[in-house]
Formats: structure tokens, sequence, C-alpha cells
């Protein structure tokens, strides 16, 4: 039986492809980056949504709460999540990579700081590294726009 802690390191690199992809297809194809950049924020806010979501069944538990939040505020953060990667979508390009850039840092430091004695260590680490290379891909392609 494969180890949780495998699995989800094997889940968050591949989740990482797109987002590299991403890039790579702007320096690769450029003539092809408004088609390469739509895809890119619309996964971007996908995937801010679904990790934004991961808030909303642990508000559901009502009784014996082992995390730090209250379920107000937790449903209230799955649901900020989801709605800036709504406006993600929305809003200008030049505004999308910062957006989003913000949202990651934001979505990070609610895990670290605010639900820190509710996540195992591995994922706390697991998820700065994938952190940081979804920031350093939102910044490539925010700047290959602003270039």
């Amino acid at each position: 039986m494969i180890a949780v802690s495998r699995l989800a390191f094997l889940f968050g690199l591949a989740g990482l492809i797109p987002f590299l992809a991403g890039v790579a297809g702007l320096l690769l194809m450029p003539g092809h980056s408004a088609l390469i950049t739509a895809w890119f924020y619309l996964y971007s806010a996908g995937i801010l949504a679904f990790m934004g979501g991961v808030y909303w069944p642990l508000s559901m538990q009502l009784e014996n709460r082992c995390y730090p939040l209250s379920p107000l505020i937790t449903l209230l953060l799955s649901q900020a999540f989801f709605l800036v990667a709504a406006a993600g979508i929305l809003i200008s390009r030049p505004w999308q990579g910062l957006l989003f850039v913000v949202a990651y840092i934001a979505l990070y430091l609610v895990d670290r700081l605010l639900m820190q004695s509710y996540w195992p260590q591995w994922y706390l680490r697991l998820r700065g590294l994938l952190t940081v290379v979804v920031i350093a891909c939102q910044i490539g392609v925010a700047g290959w726009h602003i270039m």
C-alpha cells in the first residue's frame, strides 16, 4: 500500500505540470501566447478553488473539532478563495498575475499560520514547495506579458 504522503507528493508534482507547461508554452510557442495564457489562468483558478475548497469539509466537523479555526471562518475561507479564483478569470491580464500570486501566498499562509496544528508537517513542506513553483510560474507568465 502506498503511503498517503507519497501519494500526495506524486499528485502535487503532477499538478505542477500544467503550470510549468504554461511557462514553457510561452517560450516555445510565442505566437499562441493569448491561448496559452488564457489556459494557464483558467488552470490557476481551478487549482486555487480546489485548494481553497479543502476548508469546506473541515468546517462541517461540528463535533470533535480538531482544527484551530471556527466553522464560520473555514467556510468563509473556502468561499473567499473560490471567489478570488473566479475574479482571476474575469480581470484583465496585467492584474491576473498579481492576483494569483497574492492568492497563492495567502492560501499557503492560511495553512502555515492558521492551520499549522491541523496539517502534518510533511504536508506543510510539500505545500511550501508546490507554492514556490506555482508562484514562480505565475511571475513568469505575468512577466512575459509585461516585457
